[in-house]
Parts: C-alpha cells; structure tokens; sequence
C-alpha cells in the first residue's frame, strides 16, 4: 500500500512540478474571487432595476396606461394572481369585552375554507354610524394567542375617538400559526419554485377582513384607511395597492428598494413576508405609485438597520413624481416622516399617523396634542383572544402548499396539442422564470490558467479556462479536447456542489476521453463551499431580482454551450449535457433552450421541482417530468432509475415516435456510446468491435 506521502508526490507530479498545496489554495483563491463576483453582480442588477423604476413615466397618459399591467405583475409576485375565490368567511363572534369608551368583539373568519384568521374589532361606544373605519394589521409580535394583544393601544386609541378598528393577527403569530420563515429560516426553496410569499396570505387576508367590514352597519365603506409597523407595514403596502377601496394609507418602517436592500445586503434581517418575488424585473416604488392619487404617508427610522435611509427616501421621491401628475396629487396627498429611531413607532409616529387618518377620514386637519407613550398592552392576551384551540380543519399550517394554486399536468394530448403545449410553456419560462436572462451577448474575455492538466494530458489536449457568464460573473472550465479530431461530439459536464474531492475528478469521464471533447464546467457558487446561512442570503437576495441560483446555473451552461461553440469550435457533431442530481435538470432546460443539444444525460434526477432545483414560479407553470418531454424527440437518457412520474415524459416520447431516444443507461460511456467513437487511429476487426 502506498504511503499519503507518495501519493500526494504523485499527485504533484501529475501536476508538472507544482505542489499540491499549492494548486489548491489557488484554486481555492480564484474560486472565492468568483463568488464575491456573484454577490456584487447581484448587487449591480438590483441597483440598475431601482435605478429604471417608474423612470419611463413622464405624463399622467404614460401612468394610465402602465398601470393596470403593473396592478396585474404585482399580484400575480404576491401569489394573488388569479385572485382565491371570495368564498363564505363564516365570521364568528366568540366573545365581548365592554369598556367605558368602546367594546371588543372577539372575532373569527375564514379567508380560504379552513385558512382561519383571528382578530378583534374595536366598536366606539355610543356612537352613530356609519363610521370611519381603520384596519389595523400587526406586526411580528411573538405570543400564542396572537400579536393583536401587542398592538392594542393602537386600536383603543382609534376606538376612543369615534372609529371603529379592525385588528388582524398575523399568519405567523395568530392564534392559528402558519409558516412566514420558510426560506428565510427552513430551506424551503419550493416556495420559490411556487411564487409563494406569506406577503401574499397576508394580503389575501387584509382584503377578506375588508369583505368583512362591509357587512357591518357601523362600517362607512367609503372611509376605510390601513395601517401597519414591520410587517403590517409590508401588508399594509401591498393591500393598498393592489386594493383601492383602502381611502388612505400609513405603512410603518416597512419601505426599500431592492437596490438599497441589496447595497446593505439585509435579507438576512427580513422576514419573507416583505418582499415579493421580482419575476417582472420592478421595484417597490411601483407599490406606491398603484397607491397613487389616495392619500399615503409612511414613516421610518434612520436607525433601521432592515429598511436604510436611502432606500425609503428614493421610493419618496419616485412616487411623488406619479402623484405629481395628478390634479392636487402631491405634496398634499403623500408624505415621508422619519426621526432618529430604530425599528420602532414611537409616539411621534403613533401621532402622525393618527393626525393623517384624522384628515383624509374625517376632514380634520387639528393637531393632536404629544401623548405620552402608553403601555405595550392593558388587556392580558388570554382576554383578548378569540378561540379555545385550533380547528380541526385549518389549513394555516399547510398553506403554503397550496395557495398559489400549483399545476396539475395534463396527460400528454396530440401531436398538434403537444407542439402547441410546447410553443406556449417555452414562452411563460421565458416571461416568467427566466425573464432575467441577458439579453446582450457580451464578449467571453477568456483566460487561460498556467495549469497544463498533468497526466490528464496525456488522454487529450488540456486547457483550463475561465470566461464571462454574464457581466460581473466569471466562470470556470477544462476542456479535453480529442487530439487530431476536430469533429469530435461535445459533452458537457455541468458539477454541482460537492460533486469531487479533488479538482482533477476525471475517473467517470476516463471512457470518454479522446472520443468526445469535454468541458467540464463549474456553475457559479459551485466550486467554493457555502454555509446555509450565506446561500439563503444570495438565494434570497437573487429573488430581489427575478432569479435564482438554479436560474442563474442554467445560465452559465447555456453560456459553456456558447463558449465552446464559438471560442472553440468544437459543438460540430452535437452536444451532449451531463449532471448529477438537480444539475442534470438544470442541463435539461439549457437543452429546452439551444437546439445544438442532442442529448441530456441525468443521473439520480429528482422527480419534481417540489424537491428541486428551485426555479421562480415553475410549479404555478409546470414541473420536471414535462419540460422532461418538451426535450423529445431529442434524446434523454438517466444513469439511475427514472422516478415513476417520469412515466409522463415516456408517454410524450412515445406517442412522438421517439420511445428509441427516452433510454437507460448503466454509465455515462454507456450513454454516449463511445464505441460509436474510436481514438484516432485505432483499429477495428471485420465484426466491428473497436481496440
């Protein structure tokens, strides 16, 4: 047996004389500078979508007519699009507390069959009606029996001066809690995949407890302002826009852009309710102008380390230029307050806000005199909540599952239906998952590395590269290329994370060498390891701008593809794309993609996006097992067992007339048929078998 002091001095003479500490804290070097690249390309692209936002918008005819598209692109990044069905809410009144200036119904409704919400309605005391009417939406107060309880003296206070007030629990912390951290928290990157956002629960929500403030008598329909901190904020945003009976609105430290968010890099700060996912390539500043010309104010701190200074005062001065070009839309009707304060709403906010309500819901411009700041809560939680235990049928735990309404596939139709099918799916991947795609082709600047492959060279011409992905992205690749055969086929290997050890992994491509060309490729944010703290803080901040990592993966092989077709020459006789697990799925829809792929080779592939790779939107579009199909007839073959759902692909492949190209192989020589291609100069016997 060989001692790990001779193999390693093997290795470094494979090497060409380098020692192998050497090549690695190299390569260890280059491959954190190209990770760094991504996170300040990330940075870029969400600067460059703050800095085009509401910026073609120059008359008041320019916003009328961009406005319903916009109204249109925000619900559907909230999950609302198409809008849940307004079925019965089966309000209940579970109990009353009666005091000297108001009472408190206790009550619940169902926003969805089984999606319960929890709240209280503050009712004045001897006042007539109807009433101006304030929906006050919490914030993240952690308690088991809701956050309404922590929000309370907001809602007396209304209550106490002839509103009725309406206070809603969260998802997150009602006294039937849902999940608000799934990808921020608990890896829960199917939510991507299915365009869900809590944001869009809540919002749901807020519209359905609006349904209900229209049934009560004491309830002026007309005069129904909203207003939220953190969270409510967020819900509070997103409710006006897209909802215009809400007369007048006060979102609390609750306001960015992507651009600043990703300049500070703070998602990590942020719940995923916050943000919507940017599929359409907009900013927040959109969620204001839809406000516009109904009354707006929004208050902030300049010591909020989540929403900075420079990302609420740059959605001022965007949305006032749309409220600008409404007759009486400006400075009257939208306004910024921020103080020297953290995430908070101290008594000067409280104060604003209620001076603000005051004006827009009762034509009353007075001054409210400075209050001191009031207790958290006066009524203990156990008073103020509305049920014993949770249904038996509630969804809320689960919800996330099911409400963006994920696709059911049809079984495979005709031919003519097929192609149709085909036709209209490559078109919502290109408007709805991959609209970020780049759409200049930019100059590849390629570098050629020092390393010479060491024994690797002796199977083929070797060459270690790194080339330009997108602007800002470098990636890296070695290519083998067959010596004396310029016509050789192309395979692509695309390596995911963790796929080798060591850098020269070379013992499954060993068959190959010499008959195909290989590239072998790395992805970005495959080479350099990556704790799941940094990976959900770029997954999360790639959503900010209409991607994710399997999104911008898929990119850089399309981009190999380019690479070697072009620098290289090298795609002559078709090109072959390999990958391990959710690459070899990403390689399926670079193949979608460019039509130079004859072949995808998958190996140990996941059966749908549910498990992954995560991809915005896809499962509200499709799922692997068709885009699978969408491949035929070209040829797809997998190194391990087809899951049972690709049963589906078998069928469109078969009523293709392509059932020959949807294959099982034992290994890759075995996919790619390397008998088929001798080396140069071998020799054959009369029978065919190749030495």
């Amino acid at each position: 047996m060989r001692s790990p002091s001779r193999i390693l001095a093997g290795c470094a003479l494979a090497l060409g004389g380098a020692t192998l500490a050497s090549v690695a804290a190299h390569a260890q070097e280059a491959a954190t500078r190209r990770q760094e690249m991504v996170i300040e390309q990330l940075k870029k692209a969400a600067a460059a979508i703050s800095d085009r936002s509401l910026s073609d918008i120059r008359s008041l005819d320019d916003w009328k007519r961009q406005r319903p598209a916009m109204r249109g692109e925000l619900l559907y990044m909230l999950g609302l699009d198409p809008l849940p069905e307004r079925t019965p809410l089966k309000p209940q009144i579970t109990g009353t507390l009666t005091r000297p200036d108001y009472r408190v119904e206790k009550l619940v409704f169902q926003s969805l069959p089984g999606l319960y919400v929890t709240a209280n309605l503050y009712l004045p005391a001897n006042s007539p009606g109807p009433l101006p009417t304030i929906l006050y939406v919490s914030g993240h107060a952690p308690h088991p029996l809701g956050a309404k309880s922590y929000y309370q003296d907001r809602a007396a206070w209304f209550a106490s001066h002839g509103y009725v007030c309406l206070i809603l629990d969260t998802l997150e912390f009602g006294e039937v809690p849902g999940i608000h951290h799934g990808i921020h928290d608990l890896n829960m990157w199917n939510w991507l995949s299915l365009g869900y956002t809590p944001a869009g629960v809540e919002v749901w929500n807020a519209m359905r407890a609006i349904d209900y403030l229209e049934t009560r008598p004491e309830v002026d329909r007309q005069r129904i302002g909203m207003t939220g901190i953190s969270g409510g904020g967020s819900t509070t945003w997103f409710t006006t826009a897209v909802d215009e009976r809400v007369a007048a609105a006060v979102p609390g430290v609750s306001t960015y852009t992507f651009g600043s968010q990703a300049a500070h890099w703070v998602a990590a700060g942020q719940c995923d309710c916050i943000y919507f996912h940017n599929t359409f390539l907009r900013d927040f500043p959109i969620v204001g102008a839809l406000i516009a010309p109904r009354p707006l104010l929004f208050f902030s701190g300049r010591q909020d380390p989540d929403f900075p200074p420079d990302g609420y005062h740059e959605v001022y001065r965007k949305v006032k230029r749309v409220y600008d070009l409404y007759p009486g839309g400006g400075p009257a009707r939208i306004s910024e307050v921020d103080d020297d304060v953290g995430h908070s709403d101290p008594p000067l906010f409280r104060r604003q806000t209620r001076e603000w309500m005051n004006r827009w819901l009762r034509n009353d411009a007075a001054p409210l005199p400075e209050e001191p700041d009031a207790a958290a809560s006066s009524e203990p939680a156990e008073a103020l909540a509305c049920l014993a235990g949770p249904p038996r049928d509630a969804i809320n735990y689960h919800v996330h599952d099911l409400f963006t309404s994920p696709v059911r596939l049809r079984p495979p139709g005709t031919a003519v239906e097929q192609a149709q099918r085909r036709e209209d799916l490559l078109a919502q991947l290109r408007e709805k998952v991959f609209r970020w795609f780049p759409r200049e082709r930019i100059p590849f600047e390629t570098t050629v590395s020092p390393n010479d492959g060491g024994w690797a060279a002796r199977y083929a011409d070797y060459k270690e590269v790194e080339f330009t992905s997108e602007a800002g992205v470098r990636i890296r690749a070695q290519l083998l290329r067959p010596r004396g055969q310029p016509q050789a086929p192309l395979l692509i290997y695309a390596k995911r994370a963790g796929d080798s050890i060591y850098f020269m992994d070379l013992d499954e491509l060993l068959p190959v060498l010499g008959r195909y060309a290989v590239l072998i490729v790395n992805p970005r944010l495959t080479e350099h390891p990556v704790s799941a703290f940094q990976y959900a803080e770029i997954e999360r901040s790639a959503s900010w701008v209409g991607r994710t990592v399997a999104a911008m993966q898929t990119w850089d092989i399309l981009r190999a593809i380019e690479w070697a077709a072009g620098e290289e020459r090298v795609a002559a006789r078709g090109v072959s794309l390999y990958g391990k697990g959710e690459m070899g799925i990403l390689a399926l829809y670079a193949g979608l993609f460019d039509e130079r792929v004859s072949q995808v080779v998958l190996n140990d592939a996941p059966a749908s996006h549910w498990q992954g790779p995560a991809l915005l939107n896809i499962l509200r579009i499709t799922d692997i097992v068709e885009v699978a199909g969408a491949f035929a007839p070209r040829r797809l073959v997998s190194l391990t067992e087809y899951p049972r759902p690709f049963d589906y692909t078998r069928r469109v492949y078969e009523q293709q007339g392509a059932a020959r190209q949807f294959v099982r192989a034992e290994s890759l020589a075995a996919a790619l048929e390397v008998w088929n291609y001798p080396r140069r100069g071998s020799a054959s016997d009369a029978g065919g078998n190749r030495f």
